[in-house]
């Protein structure tokens, strides 16, 4: 199945119908992505998704292949041609070996329920590394073997355990920990430094809850009190368990602060908007 979910994407500036989309062609070569939700047909944090999309590509040696605002542009250009008010868009800048090619286009999205925010949802731990962790780039074999390993289980999210035994970061999402009520999270040189992530420590300064970036061993997840997904998609989701261990993180109250203050700044970036 083709990763364009909408009728309509960009390619290098010109609106094509989803069936010229080639998902091979965004695979070979080296890509980095970028992936912005929108609400209300307003791309949220959307300065602070193009300062890392373009630090992504630094990271990985390669030039921009087009400016900010171009970028900016066209993504409004996709919104209004789709009609779409809510989804998740996806930039691709795809370096190959006879030219350079970028794409923007709608994924299939799956967001959270109400019971998965009011019960939380289970995880696995996950024993791996992503290469190059503070770059946004496309690792189609260490996707499907994570994929595999959740599908497997039925769970929502991998949790990643690197070789010293630390805890990370989520396959495709940013982890938060309640330890002695202190939240603490994986060092950003270890991490994709997500958008929502770097928002939630905002917040949480901002709030004056004790906080830390620090390495956390996955053999003391038993001393924890809560932990929560952080992405795009999930904006802040509880963790209800990892493998057999199980936790109230919706009913913790800082997560649940944590939570309520995050949804407050997604409505003020909205409201600016307008």
């Amino acid at each position: 199945m083709s990763e364009c979910f909408s009728e309509h994407f960009l390619k290098n500036g010109e609106i094509l119908y989803k069936e010229a989309f080639k998902d091979e062609e965004i695979k070979s070569g080296k890509s980095v992505y970028e992936v912005i939700r929108i609400i209300e047909g307003v791309p949220l944090f959307l300065k602070e998704h193009m300062d890392r999309f373009f630090n992504s590509t630094s990271l990985i040696g390669k030039d921009m292949i087009i400016d900010k605002k171009e970028v900016e542009e066209n993504i409004t250009k996709l919104i209004d041609v789709e009609g779409r008010k809510n989804g998740n868009i996806k930039i691709v800048f795809n370096y190959g070996t006879i030219q350079n090619n970028w794409y923007i286009y709608f994924l299939k999205h799956s967001y959270p329920t109400e019971e998965m925010y009011e019960q939380g949802v289970h995880t696995i731990l996950y024993h791996g590394e992503r290469e190059n962790p503070n770059a946004k780039v496309i690792n189609s074999s260490f996707r499907e073997k994570v994929d595999e390993a959740i599908k497997n289980v039925g769970a929502y999210e991998a949790i990643l355990v690197d070789r010293n035994g630390h805890i990370t970061e989520g396959s495709k999402s940013n982890i938060f920990m309640v330890y002695d009520n202190k939240v603490v999270t994986s060092p950003v040189e270890l991490v994709l430094p997500g958008i929502t992530r770097e928002i939630i420590i905002s917040v949480i300064k901002e709030a004056g809850i004790d906080f830390s970036e620090e390495k956390f061993h996955y053999k003391n997840m038993d001393k924890l009190q809560g932990l929560f997904i952080s992405g795009t998609s999930p904006k802040v989701l509880p963790i209800r368990s990892v493998d057999n261990f199980t936790f109230a993180s919706s009913k913790n109250e800082i997560i649940r602060t944590i939570k309520s203050l995050y949804d407050k700044r997604i409505a003020e970036d909205i409201n600016r908007k307008f």
